[in-house]
């Protein structure tokens, strides 16, 4: 599976996606605009040009998406189409499968190479990601599904619907729950021991908190940074540049300190450079670092693309 860079842009109109992406924020404020079949709960959408941007690519950030290229004279597609979208009401969330007519999407299909249908392909953090041709069976679909949660895994990006909703619930301070409230008093008081109980107290009583999840992140390496030498952790990192943990001590610092590209980009140079459990130990503290900042972030982004360019 070889993750590349991806974007639409020539391909399709910046200001037809702009324009579709207020059509469908108007949509989504209305009871009527469901269609039938959408009984998933959005787990299977029908995707245009024109809405490609944001109900692919940008989702693709905190949920993999799934493409089923199609065509209505398609006969292998009648046969494919009904098992990924019984796939997907069965991941539940986990990712999302996108339906483009290419007939319908001549553009599109040529960004996307189409050169014969069924075809599919995954979008996972952004990136495309090889897919397959033809009408495979239903236990050859699953095994290839599970391979790419394997890279969205590797890669950081989960699912994100349920993160979204609860992080658009709590857009009023009003609305936070109370453990909100004890972290933030424990950290003004300096106890970051307490700021973290709080956390994974909501944490555990909804795992998919994404602001409950960034500040227990975010706890945990202001607690690490405080315990560093950061005089001795940079001149050890500067002697020593196969040492993973003064690399990923310096990383910490430079992440605390708003150094943010500088941290990621420096765990990226050893993972780079290494291999075996090194090379694991800095793929894994880079990805609990991307936890600290909101999952659309230009930064996070961009390490999680060149990271997905160095794992595979």
């Amino acid at each position: 599976m070889q993750p590349r860079d991806f974007s639409l842009y020539g391909a399709v109109d910046l200001g037809a996606r702009q324009a579709a992406a207020q059509r469908r924020q108007q949509a989504a404020q209305s009871p009527e605009s469901a269609e039938p079949g959408d009984g998933d709960q959005g787990t299977v959408i029908e995707v245009t040009e024109q809405t490609f941007n944001t109900d692919v690519v940008e989702r693709s950030r905190t949920t993999p998406v799934i493409i089923d290229l199609w065509a209505d004279w398609c006969g292998p597609c009648k046969q494919l189409s009904p098992v990924l979208e019984k796939l997907a009401a069965e991941a539940d969330g986990k990712w999302i499968l996108a339906k483009v007519d290419v007939d319908a999407n001549p553009q599109l299909a040529a960004a996307l190479q189409v050169q014969s249908i069924p075809m599919v392909v995954a979008v996972i953090g952004g990136q495309l990601v090889d897919g397959f041709l033809g009408a495979m069976p239903e236990a050859q679909v699953r095994q290839w599904l599970g391979q790419v949660l394997a890279v969205a895994d590797k890669m950081g990006v989960a699912d994100g619907e349920a993160a979204t909703a609860e992080g658009d619930a709590y857009a009023d301070d009003d609305q936070l729950p109370p453990a909100f409230e004890q972290a933030r008093a424990a950290m003004e008081r300096g106890d970051m021991d307490a700021a973290a109980a709080a956390f994974e107290e909501q944490l555990a009583a909804s795992p998919a908190d994404p602001m409950a999840k960034a500040g227990l992140a975010q706890v945990n390496l202001i607690r690490r940074v405080s315990s560093y030498d950061q005089a001795r952790a940079r001149r050890e990192a500067a002697e020593r540049p196969g040492d993973v943990q003064a690399q990923v001590q310096v990383a910490d610092i430079d992440l605390a300190s708003g150094r943010i590209e500088e941290a990621f980009d420096r765990l990226l140079g050893v993972i780079r450079r290494t291999s075996g459990e090194d090379r694991e130990q800095a793929r894994v503290h880079l990805v609990s670092l991307f936890d600290v900042l909101p999952p659309r972030d230009p930064r996070v982004t961009k390490a999680r693309s060149s990271l997905s360019a160095l794992l595979f």
